[in-house]
């Protein structure tokens, strides 16, 4: 075995040792056996002194709420509940309150994150029961503060930032020799990703049926396992599915995403197979890369805490070969998809996405298209078109392992 090939598996173990982070810090879901309790409206008062944040809820929680700097945030955990409020309730603000979004950030704990236009404080926060014909309401009053004040607050602070659970790992058979595919639906719970215009709808769950229906075409094909970083609508941190495809020794790592433009920067449509670059191939993938590496900041996660990536000779060498196999992968499927599915003028590209950062595991990240664009909105609505997307996909997968099957490189 050669020295990369020993350093690949003891990474992977070293990877896989780290399974279990305890939720302990997460409320519990109030009756997680039976329907989850609701959020129902939500009302915002207040000006840029003072601001205060309602929801209406079907029943009394406990709740927990921390800020983050840079950018300003206020987040508040809650146990697991719906949310029934009115669809980008949160996209316009008032007061010390820029814009809101919520979802499920792990089963069993759902989340609200606060974006401030300055640094602010948390001078109440409270849940009050239903009583005399009311429902019950979280409230939370938001105060204008300083910089210095709100970062001596922040070190001061008695509790770390609660942070989603690692999941556990999807169940494969180690045993099975055929090529283990990873696939990952961009965003996720509370992280929506684009919006298309109006009301037509969300990247996370657009790119999430598309995922569903490429695993299907690849496990009917009987060629290889596959295992998804999420298969329902939980948000997943980035380093957290690099993490998953490294820990299960995958052969492929495919990231599903779709892309939206306002029309003050102009129009484009079709599919994109970006790799992994330091260097952006041009300017619209290091601004679609930069979008796509602040799904953490989205979810209120504590970036600070996060590890950073041990860099050293024997991971040069091994994403250097790395990223040739994927640079393959990613022609083979331009090759085929174009045969399915509109193309981007610049289909093949390359920028600095997180998600592709797997130093031993070949990765690609799917652009399907733009939800800004009608026709490509129309498209990933479309059954029939995810079903023929995802088996030009399955061809470009079947050529690239061709070969590696054979016996004639990696994996």
């Amino acid at each position: 075995m050669t020295v990369i090939a020993r350093f690949a598996a003891r990474s992977c173990e070293l990877a896989a040792a780290g399974l279990v982070l305890a939720a302990a810090f997460w409320p519990a879901a109030a009756g997680a056996a039976g329907p989850f309790p609701a959020a129902t409206d939500v009302r915002l008062g207040g000006d840029e002194h003072n601001t205060r944040l309602v929801i209406d809820l079907t029943e009394k929680i406990d709740v927990a709420t921390f800020t983050l700097a840079d950018p300003y945030r206020v987040v508040i955990d809650l146990p697991q509940i719906n949310f029934q409020i009115p669809a980008r309730a949160g996209d316009k603000g008032r007061g010390l309150i820029k814009a809101f979004r919520y979802g499920l950030i792990m089963q069993g704990g759902s989340r609200i994150v606060i974006d401030a236009k300055g640094p602010v404080k948390v001078e109440k926060s409270f849940v009050l029961a239903a009583s005399d014909g009311q429902p019950a309401r979280l409230v939370v009053d938001l105060a204008a503060t300083d910089r210095d004040s709100f970062m001596r607050h922040l070190s001061l602070a008695s509790h770390a930032p609660r942070q989603p659970a690692k999941r556990n790992l999807p169940a494969v058979d180690p045993g099975d020799p055929r090529p283990l595919i990873v696939i990952d639906p961009g965003h996720g719970g509370i992280d929506t990703g684009a919006k298309a215009p109006g009301n037509g709808g969300d990247e996370k769950t657009m790119v999430l049926n598309f995922a569903l229906a490429l695993r299907d075409h690849l496990e009917k094909s009987g060629r290889y396992r596959v295992a998804m970083t999420r298969s329902d609508d939980t948000f997943v941190p980035l380093n957290e599915r690099v993490r998953i495809a490294r820990a299960l020794k995958a052969s492929l790592f495919v990231s599903i995403h779709a892309d939206y433009l306002p029309k003050a920067e102009g129009e484009a449509q079709g599919a994109t197979v970006y790799t992994l670059s330091e260097n952006a191939s041009d300017a619209e993938a290091a601004r679609l890369a930069e979008a796509e590496n602040k799904a953490d900041v989205i979810a209120g996660i504590d970036l600070t805490r996060e590890p950073n990536d041990v860099a050293d000779i024997l991971i040069d060498l091994l994403q250097r070969e790395t990223k040739s196999f994927s640079v393959q992968l990613a022609r083979g499927l331009v090759t085929e998809m174009k045969t399915a599915t509109r193309l981007h003028a610049n289909p093949v590209r390359s920028a600095g996405f997180i998600v592709l950062r797997a130093p031993d595991v070949p990765s690609v990240l799917i652009e399907l298209g733009y939800v800004s664009s009608k026709e490509d909105l129309r498209s990933l609505k479309s059954e029939e078109w995810r079903n023929r997307t995802a088996a030009a996909m399955t061809r470009a997968i079947d050529t690239y392992f061709i070969p590696r099957m054979a016996g004639a490189g990696r994996p």
